[in-house]
């Protein structure tokens, strides 16, 4: 499956919240500024927390989620926020409902990896990991972002000025997200890298020693045995800087693909959206991710 164009102004796209709430204030904030952007905004974002950190209950929240992207005028399907709670639902998602509805686009970031890695297996759709319209790192920089990304779907990316960490050059499939997430599905069956995948990595408040733990568990459920490529982003409110980056080289700096730093996506002012499920290059000397369009039709 393939998603063939991005958005135009007309469009409806969901926003949803699988994961933990937002605010009533930061929802209407929300929909606002998309709805600015051209679009029409259909909200079925769970409002009834539960244990304080679910947005709903796990069979609404799966509920909401499978509306929106069967619902034939969606477009697309954007994450309000984060927080805790997708890897729940994953197991209550009729996939082969949502794969007969046909390709759509999904925005999200943090706990939403394990839905970026979910739709990967199961659709085989690209996805954009971008920072989300009722979460904290939601500023002007990442809102254009991911407006070009949504509406030039087509146009090639280059990041560059990133940090030589192992050098060498990569070329794969564009996969991974918020560390923690991806180590808490290891051994899932969603959680299964491409072949010669480039992965990109961060997160938010693990320390060091927990960053190290979980590397390790990625490594020793063998997720790194078909990686060609590693890109690190940000590490936001993880400890020392200097310490991060020891434990980053010590546990990736020997699985012999080139590795870099300084890519600024994920917990961080100003992320940029990566689209996930498509191809990339990875200059590590150069300092360069060069990442191809999403989609096969002009926006």
């Amino acid at each position: 499956m393939i998603v063939e164009r991005g958005l135009r102004r007309g469009d409806v796209v969901a926003l949803v919240s699988p994961a933990g709430p937002a605010s009533p204030e930061a929802l209407d904030r929300a929909a606002a500024e998309l709805a600015d952007w051209g679009l029409v905004v259909d909200r079925l974002d769970s409002v009834r927390p539960v244990r304080k950190y679910l947005a709903d209950t796990d069979a609404r929240r799966a509920g909401l989620f499978q509306a929106a992207w069967t619902d034939p005028v969606v477009t697309a399907v954007i994450a309000a926020r984060g927080g805790y709670g997708t890897h729940r639902i994953l197991d209550l998602l009729d996939w082969e409902a949502l794969r007969a509805a046909g390709p759509k686009i999904f925005a999200g970031s943090s706990d939403l990896t394990a839905l970026h890695q979910a739709i990967e297996a199961h659709l085989g759709l690209p996805t954009l990991f971008s920072p989300m319209p009722a979460a904290t790192f939601w500023d002007e920089e990442a809102k254009r972002h991911l407006h070009r990304a949504l509406w030039a779907p087509g146009e090639e990316i280059v990041f560059s000025g990133l940090e030589t960490v192992v050098p060498g050059t990569a070329r794969g499939v564009l996969t991974g997200g918020t560390l923690s997430v991806l180590a808490a599905g290891a051994g899932a069956p969603e959680y299964r890298p491409p072949e010669g995948a480039i992965a990109v990595f961060e997160d938010i408040a693990e320390a060091p020693y927990r960053i190290d733990r979980l590397l390790t568990q990625l490594s020793r459920s063998g997720w790194f045995g078909k990686v060609s490529g590693i890109a690190l982003g940000s590490w936001f409110r993880c400890g020392d800087p200097g310490e991060v980056r020891a434990v980053l080289l010590d546990r990736l700096g020997t699985l012999g693909v080139p590795v870099v730093g300084d890519l600024r996506f994920g917990h961080c002012p100003g992320a940029v959206t990566l689209p996930f499920g498509t191809r990339a290059v990875l200059d590590a000397e150069a300092g360069t991710l060069t990442v191809r369009g999403w989609a096969t039709g002009a926006s």
